[in-house]
């Protein structure tokens, strides 16, 4: 190595007292000796296994990929010192240059160490001219490390993911620092879908479904605990740790019966596909399949859809067709007939299905031959368009039920709810003539949806949310869902790059605190 070059400490390598070049031809020197190490490696002698090669060949490779990080932001700064002057005017604010400052930056090859000038506004202030220049935020971690943890972090918990990082890449953020990365992110999330063009390719019929599934969230009480200064802790045993956290903040009161200890708060998933028919007369699909959730109230999601299905052509008078499959859910009702009034409302066939079964059970013994026969029947009057007719036959059924006796009570009451259930809705359950035009009957997609995006990641055993948290990760798993993720980085990266030449000022992707849930459909 030249002896003329500058150095500066680096943890380029694994040894700590191996020190790395600032300048690029003193750098490009040490990536060239040690791209020949890797070659001898490769080259090792006999004795030499197959499992120690490649364990030895991680480590050298990610240490090449650190010193050609550090060429990179080399080469280019000093680009970027020879086209800077010592003073400039940048929208109009007057810029001096200061000397170089060093720091260190977290990449998906580990951390590097490089410098970088400094423009400081008039009056105080300023940006760094390269980090601008190259999308680098003040975060001191590239966006491809904060892409790749929170990507993870939409899939399981931020515990999990560093240590996923650092089995896989040898490097990890904290868990805070990932917790934050998610929050920066997720306040992109509401522009991202605004934003966001139509597919292209879609079919002719528009299909949406909406569900909702509830979270586990934080009560005040626990909220409380949590703020509060941390008590100090004794030193103990892993056997004793539950009964020193008793002693420090009491012992939760027992439940009564009927209580709940989820706190559950509900999100509302909307998923959105179009058919298009084909040669044989059959609707195929699903095309362009998206889904959108959010903590935020029902009637937002609803506001979401439509904003949706008008960016893909299937607006108001439109003459093109809609169909809307949700639960039974009367509020969902109620947004389908404001925002969708064209559209052909379906309840999901086996929502009902489950009904019937429950009004079988108040009339024969479950599980019983009489049972089954007597639900099969109900099914072939539903599929055959006879909805009015099972309506019928279940309140003569009921009127057979004397009203005193062992259990009749129950039975009449539970009878009495499947006959309001299917009476409010027999408009909504034409399943033949969809059966006939080949629509959906069924709302597997947001079942299946709700279980996946929702409940795999947001309600597990001992999770507690706060809604605005759990908001900005839950649509950035909608994104990464949606196979829009590698696109919504592009974005976010070009949008900060912009927005730092442009203005002179420092990006920051973390943020301490979530944006407030979305408002869209509640203003009116």
């Amino acid at each position: 190595m030249p002896s003329r070059t500058k150095i500066l400490p680096s943890v380029v390598t694994d040894n700590e007292d191996v020190k790395t070049p600032t300048e690029p031809g003193a750098i490009e020197a040490l990536v060239r000796e040690r791209f020949e190490a890797v070659i001898a490696e490769a080259r090792g002698g006999d004795e030499t296994t197959f499992f120690d090669f490649e364990k030895r060949l991680v480590v050298l490779v990610r240490d090449l990929g650190r010193l050609l990080v550090v060429l990179f932001l080399a080469v280019r700064e000093e680009r970027v010192r020879a086209k800077t002057p010592s003073e400039i005017v940048k929208a109009g604010v007057r810029y001096r240059r200061r000397p170089a400052v060093a720091r260190n930056l977290s990449t998906l090859f580990g951390v590097v160490r490089y410098a970088r000038i400094y423009l400081r506004r008039v009056g105080g202030g300023g940006f760094h001219p390269l980090d601008a220049e190259l999308g680098l935020t003040a975060d001191r971690i590239s966006m491809g490390l904060v892409a790749l943890s929170v990507r993870l972090a939409t899939m399981m918990s931020y515990v999990r993911v560093q240590a996923m990082l650092m089995w896989f890449i040898g490097q990890s953020p904290s868990t805070e620092v990932i917790q934050k990365a998610a929050l920066g992110l997720g306040r992109r999330t509401a522009e991202w879908f605004e934003r966001a063009p139509a597919p292209d390719g879609d079919g002719e019929v528009l299909i949406i479904q909406i569900d909702s599934k509830g979270a586990p969230t934080a009560t005040e009480t626990e909220l409380s605990r949590r703020r509060q200064p941390r008590k100090a802790k004794t030193r103990t045993s892993a056997r004793h740790r539950g009964r020193d956290s008793r002693a420090r903040y009491g012992s939760k009161p027992r439940r009564k019966k009927g209580d709940k200890s989820k706190n559950a708060r509900m999100a509302t998933l909307v998923i959105m596909y179009t058919l298009k028919r084909g040669d044989d007369g059959l609707l195929h699909g699903p095309i362009n399949k998206r889904a959108y959730a959010s903590f935020a109230p029902k009637r937002h999601a609803f506001a979401v859809a439509r904003r949706e299905a008008d960016k893909r052509g299937f607006h108001r008078g439109s003459g093109r067709q809609t169909q809307l499959l949700t639960d039974g859910d009367l509020d969902l009702q109620t947004y389908a007939d404001e925002f969708f009034p064209e559209a052909l409302h379906t309840i999901d066939v086996m929502h009902v299905v489950e009904k019937l079964h429950t009004a079988a059970d108040c009339l024969y013994r479950e599980g019983s031959d009489e049972e089954r026969a007597f639900v099969e029947h109900l099914k072939e009057q539903l599929y055959g368009g006879q909805e009015a007719s099972i309506v019928s036959e279940l309140r003569e059924r009921l009127a057979r039920i004397p009203p005193t006796g062992p259990g009749n009570k129950g039975k009449r009451q539970r009878l009495h709810d499947v006959i309001t259930y299917i009476d409010k809705r027999v408009d909504r359950m034409n399943y033949k003539r969809l059966i006939d035009e080949d629509l959906e009957i069924g709302s597997g997609a947001v079942e299946g949806a709700v279980k996946n995006l929702i409940g795999a990641r947001f309600d597990f055993g001992g999770s507690r949310w706060i809604r605005e948290r759990a908001e900005a990760l839950l649509q950035l798993r909608c994104i990464e869902a949606n196979g829009d993720w590698d696109a919504f980085i592009r974005w976010v990266h070009d949008d900060h790059r912009k927005t730092a030449s442009t203005s002179g000022t420092r990006i920051r992707v973390q943020q301490n605190s979530p944006s407030p849930l979305p408002i869209l459909g509640l203003a009116a």
